[in-house]
């Protein structure tokens, strides 16, 4: 591909960006595409389980080539909780181009005044760090991840569409979304789920299958030699990387089943956030079945130990006693896939959800049977702030 041509295609992404408004389907942003999905065309059926929502994915396909369109795409969003309702669509077109360009301009955003309130309150987070350490102890588990919210709330109605260019400007190797939960009701104040995720959960082309999981984390600093001792501190923490170990090794075990070849690296390497380190392991294979679609890969996956811990069941238990809101949307998965069953599909964090002057804010933590609970909950607060500084926060206070 020819610089030339390579230009336009970021051009045409910074169209797309800009071209974004409320009432669209989905705005999704990797390092591969920028993808603009307007319009509804149908509403894919709600379902009480991942292999119920899959049929109703594949029947909804074919329902729209059958009635006439010509590239049924579906987007839209999957809970924490596969049990219970997504938010999946048929848009009526998806306009497609290019990576969004690095360089893109980062005016400082203007900050918008609210107030905030934790939920829970910090210490009440670190207690319940505390409480899953002492069941770690105890064998119960190898890995939870506890998660905390911050409500916030604006003197008028958050303007979304800048919010979004903030974030891409901001978060350019990431993948920047923002899904309408809304869009099939069509009501009068939109709910929409904006962020900036750092985490692949999978994408599919063809017969060819990756996987990006992030697990061990570390907040970066603005000094530039501080910032790299906590990422080379961070690939040598024992804790970090039995955190991450035990991420790599469930997403592995998942995709297997439906790969030929599979290769996955021994040892992580660092990705970095504007304002996180992370332990990253990528993953890549070829299906045994190219008929195999992103989706079912995805809802394989789905919640992996980065999310939600290890054993699965007994972790979601824990988080239904400790976390004092139900997550919704947060953890969930969110992206597309078409008639192909091409697709791509992220893990649903660094994240909000914003209903006219109100946001939630999402950030959580990986606990393990050495984690402390001020260091974790350090580690939330570091989190919250791809959302805090993309509105202008940078001085929010203890959060």
């Amino acid at each position: 591909m020819n610089d030339l041509f390579r230009g336009e295609l970021r051009t045409q992404a910074q169209y797309l960006l800009s071209g974004y408004q409320t009432d669209s389907a989905l705005f999704f942003a990797s390092s591969r595409q920028t993808l603009l999905a307007q319009g509804h065309y149908a509403t894919v059926p709600t379902a009480d389980s991942l292999e119920a929502l899959n049929e109703s994915v594949s029947l909804a396909l074919k329902q729209a080539k059958a009635t006439g369109h010509f590239d049924p795409v579906v987007v839209g969003a999957i809970p924490f909780d596969g049990q219970k309702p997504a938010c999946l669509s048929i848009p009526r077109s998806v306009l497609r181009a290019g990576p969004l360009p690095q360089s893109l301009a980062q005016p400082k955003p203007q900050a918008v005044p609210c107030t905030i309130q934790s939920l829970p309150e910090p210490q009440v987070y670190a207690d319940g760090v505390a409480l899953a350490v002492s069941h770690l102890q105890n064998k119960d588990l190898d890995k939870v991840v506890l998660a905390r919210a911050l409500d916030l709330t604006a003197e008028q109605a958050v303007d979304i569409p800048k919010l979004l260019v903030t974030l891409a400007q901001r978060n350019a190797h990431g993948y920047t979304f923002a899904v309408n939960l809304s869009a099939a009701e069509k009501e009068a104040t939109p709910r929409i789920l904006i962020g900036a995720s750092p985490e692949l959960l999978v994408r599919k082309q063809g017969k060819l299958v990756f996987s990006n999981p992030l697990a061990g984390s570390a907040a970066r600093s603005p000094d530039p030699k501080i910032d790299r001792e906590r990422g080379e501190a961070l690939l040598q923490s024992a804790k970090d990387l039995h955190e991450h170990a035990v991420v790599v090794d469930a997403v592995a075990a998942g995709l297997r089943p439906f790969c030929r070849t599979l290769n996955v690296p021994e040892r992580p390497v660092l990705l970095h956030t504007e304002t996180m380190w992370h332990l990253s392991t990528e993953i890549s294979g070829e299906l045994i079945d190219e008929a195999t679609t992103s989706l079912m890969l995805a809802s394989a996956l789905h919640p992996t130990p980065a999310v939600c811990g290890h054993p699965k069941r007994s972790a979601r238990d824990l988080i239904s006693q400790i976390e004092p809101f139900d997550r919704g949307f947060y953890t969930g998965m969110l992206g597309w896939c078409d008639a192909n069953g091409d697709g791509e599909w992220v893990v649903t964090i660094r994240c909000a959800e914003v209903v006219g002057k109100s946001l939630r804010l999402f950030a959580g933590a990986g606990i393990v049977a050495d984690s402390s609970p001020q260091s974790e909950l350090a580690e939330t607060s570091a989190k919250f702030r791809t959302m805090l500084n993309a509105m202008g926060l940078v001085h929010a206070g203890a959060v």
